[in-house]
């Protein structure tokens, strides 16, 4: 259904297939059905299965990007990511009302083990004070003075976005560092969690996963293996082989951690 997200196709990760034996399994399945190739969707773990079963039995395997934190190298976006990303928009705009109403400060933790991607992007769109990400070392002195400057304004609230990767910790590590320095907030804090995993694609998402759906049959087709197909610049189809697209992960874009701290002010 085109409005459903990607967990209507019940799948998960296999421990079989992590094993020889399940490999076997695997293979034997896909030659009764006379299944010649296979597009997998997915992310870093996808792709390196997909890698592994394809040099034990040679198969032509399309990937095609999905993973809500767009960390893939060789694709501007990934399928999940955009819809993810206005869900954490949405959560932290109606926390943002009681965070106004109340004068507290929340730190709210969002996906991100590996990457800040997620974090970084809604923190903009919501006008959080601070973003902290695994990318980058976090100072919790910084924030607090930022904090500091806030009340000082009589802010009526404030908003930290912290990825669950940071090295600072997660949202409730933070937030215990934060009241044992800077105690003048009623400070909370709001793990989002699995929230941002579920519910109906954006349009965006929709379309990129119809076009590099579509991209991943004609590439098959083509004669093509092993690379996942992937979109940048808005417009140009990229393919990029599965070893690559898993082990090098793009790099965050330093324009953005600048503009947080330009809007926070």
């Amino acid at each position: 259904a085109v409005g459903s997200g990607g967990t209507i196709l019940k799948t998960a990760r296999s421990e079989k297939f992590m094993t020889l034996k399940g490999l076997k399994t695997a293979n034997k399945q896909l030659m009764e059905r006379g299944i010649e190739g296979l597009i997998v969707i997915g992310g870093d773990g996808t792709f390196r299965g997909a890698s592994e079963f394809s040099n034990l039995f040679p198969r032509p395997i399309i990937g095609i990007p999905a993973t809500i934190d767009n960390d893939l190298y060789g694709t501007d976006f990934t399928i999940g990511y955009d819809t993810a990303i206005n869900t954490v928009v949405e959560a932290v705009d109606k926390i943002r009302d009681t965070a106004d109403a109340h004068n507290r400060l929340f730190i709210i933790e969002v996906m991100g083990r590996d990457a800040g991607f997620i974090a970084l992007r809604s923190g903009i769109a919501v006008g959080a004070e601070a973003v902290l990400i695994p990318e980058t070392k976090s100072s919790l002195n910084k924030l607090i003075e930022r904090l500091k400057k806030g009340w000082h304004r009589q802010k009526k609230s404030s908003i930290v976005i912290v990825a669950e990767g940071d090295d600072a910790g997660g949202a409730f590590e933070v937030a215990k560092k934060v009241k044992e320095k800077f105690g003048n907030y009623d400070t909370r804090v709001s793990i989002l969690g699995h929230i941002q995993r579920g519910g109906a694609p954006s349009c965006m998402d929709r379309v990129l996963a119809s076009r590099l759906g579509v991209e991943a049959v004609n590439v098959l087709c083509s004669g093509k293996a092993g690379v996942m197909v992937g979109l940048v610049n808005k417009d140009q189809f990229l393919y990029t082989p599965f070893d690559k697209a898993s082990k090098h992960h793009q790099e965050i874009n330093k324009d953005l951690l600048q503009l947080v701290e330009v809007l926070s002010i």
